[in-house]
C-alpha cells in the first residue's frame, strides 16, 4: 500500500511539473513535423485515440511506451495503412520482443513513414506571372524508434523510446549571401532525434489503470534562419473494464471505457473518449469521440482477433477533407 502511494506521488509531482514546463513554452501552431501527431493504428484510432492506458503489444510505441511492459506473448508484429486526408498516406511497422515472460523487459521497433504525393514546384521571377515552374517533388517523412519498457512491480510500467525523424520537403532556390549574385540550390532535409516515455499505473481496483506518457521531446530544429520545435505531446489518462461490475457477463464480454486528457504544444487542450466491446475475446465493436477539433469528432471501428492474428479497422468522418480510414494487422505469438 505504501509504494502505492509512492507511485501515485512521483506520478502526480511529474505531472504538475511537466504541465508547468508545457505551458511556459507554448508555441500555437507554430510547431513542425506534424506527421509525429497523427496516430496509426486502427484500434486506438477507432476508440478516439484515448489509449494511453492500453497494454499488450508494440502498437504501444505509438502512443505510450510502457504499454508494451506486459506483453503476454514472446513476440508482436503490426503492419498498418493509413488513408489521411488530401491524397496522404501512413504506413507504419511496429515488432516487440519479450524475452522470458518479461523478466528483461520489452525490446521495440517502430518505423513510421509519410507520403504526400506529387506537387509541383515553383520559384519567384520577374515575368508576367511572377514565377516559373521547376521540378515535380515528393514530400516525405519518417520516424524510426527504438523502444524499452518494463514492469517494475505488479502494478506499475514504465517504458520509453528514442527515435530519429526527419523530412523531406523538396528543394529550394535561394540567394547566394556570400557573393551576393547568382541563386544556390539547397535540399530541404531536416532530421534530428526525439524521445517518448510514459507509465502506466495499475491501482488493484478492479481493472482501473492510469497512464501519462511525454511524446516528441525533443531540442529545436532550425530551417534556414527560423526556428522551430516538434509537436511535443502530453497525455494522462485511465480506462476500466466496465464488465467488472457485472461478474455474470465477464467471462464472455468486456466493455473498456478509457479517457485521455491532452495537452499539445501546438493545440489547444482536449479530451479523448473511447469504448470498446468485445464479445468472446474474439470480435470487437469500437466507438470515440475528440473535443476540440474543428473538422472531427466522431469515430468508429471494428476488430476481429483469433489464432494470434487480429484485424483493426476505423473510420474518422473529416468534415470538408476525405474520411480517414485506417488498418491495422498483427501477429503475435
Amino acid at each position: 500500500m505504501k509504494k502505492g502511494i509512492l507511485w501515485i506521488s512521483v506520478i502526480l509531482f511529474m505531472l504538475v511539473s511537466l504541465k508547468s514546463t508545457l505551458r511556459a513554452d507554448e508555441k500555437l501552431a507554430q510547431t513542425g513535423f506534424q506527421f509525429l501527431s497523427v496516430g496509426p493504428i486502427g484500434r486506438a484510432s477507432a476508440m478516439g485515440e484515448a489509449y494511453n492506458t492500453f497494454e499488450g503489444g508494440s502498437a504501444a510505441l505509438f502512443y505510450n511506451p510502457a504499454g508494451m511492459a506486459r506483453m503476454s506473448r514472446s513476440i508482436d508484429l503490426s503492419v498498418s495503412w493509413n488513408s489521411w486526408i488530401a491524397d496522404i498516406n501512413y504506413n507504419s511497422f511496429s515488432m516487440a520482443y519479450n524475452p522470458k515472460d518479461g523478466l528483461y523487459g520489452a525490446f521495440g521497433l517502430s518505423v513510421l513513414w509519410v507520403d504526400y504525393g506529387e506537387f509541383l514546384g515553383t520559384m519567384v521571377w520577374n515575368n508576367s506571372k511572377g514565377y516559373v515552374d521547376t521540378e515535380n517533388f515528393t514530400p516525405k517523412a519518417m520516424a524510426i524508434g527504438f523502444g524499452y519498457a518494463k514492469s517494475l512491480t505488479d502494478k506499475f510500467s514504465v517504458g520509453g523510446q528514442i527515435k530519429y525523424v526527419a523530412q523531406s520537403s523538396g528543394k529550394n532556390v535561394i540567394p547566394d549571401n556570400e557573393t551576393k549574385s547568382g541563386l544556390n540550390v539547397t535540399k530541404s532535409v531536416l532530421s534530428t532525434l526525439a524521445y517518448d516515455f510514459g507509465t502506466i499505473y495499475h491501482t488493484g481496483f478492479k481493472s482501473l489503470a492510469f497512464g501519462m506518457s511525454v511524446r516528441n521531446f525533443s531540442e529545436e530544429i532550425k530551417f534556414v534562419q527560423e526556428g522551430f520545435q516538434l509537436p511535443l505531446t502530453f497525455r494522462i489518462g485511465i480506462s476500466i473494464n466496465a464488465m467488472d461490475f457485472m461478474e455474470q457477463l465477464a467471462d464472455k464480454h468486456a466493455l473498456f471505457v478509457a479517457i485521455d486528457a491532452v495537452h499539445p504544444r501546438a493545440h489547444y487542450e482536449y479530451i479523448n473518449l473511447g469504448f470498446e466491446y468485445k464479445v468472446l475475446d474474439m470480435i470487437s465493436l469500437r466507438g470515440g469521440y475528440v473535443t476540440g477539433q474543428d473538422e472531427y469528432d466522431l469515430t468508429y471501428g471494428f476488430g476481429f482477433e483469433k489464432f494470434g492474428l487480429s484485424f483493426d479497422y476505423a473510420y474518422v468522418p473529416f468534415g470538408v477533407f476525405d474520411d480517414v480510414q485506417k488498418i491495422t494487422v498483427t501477429f503475435s505469438r
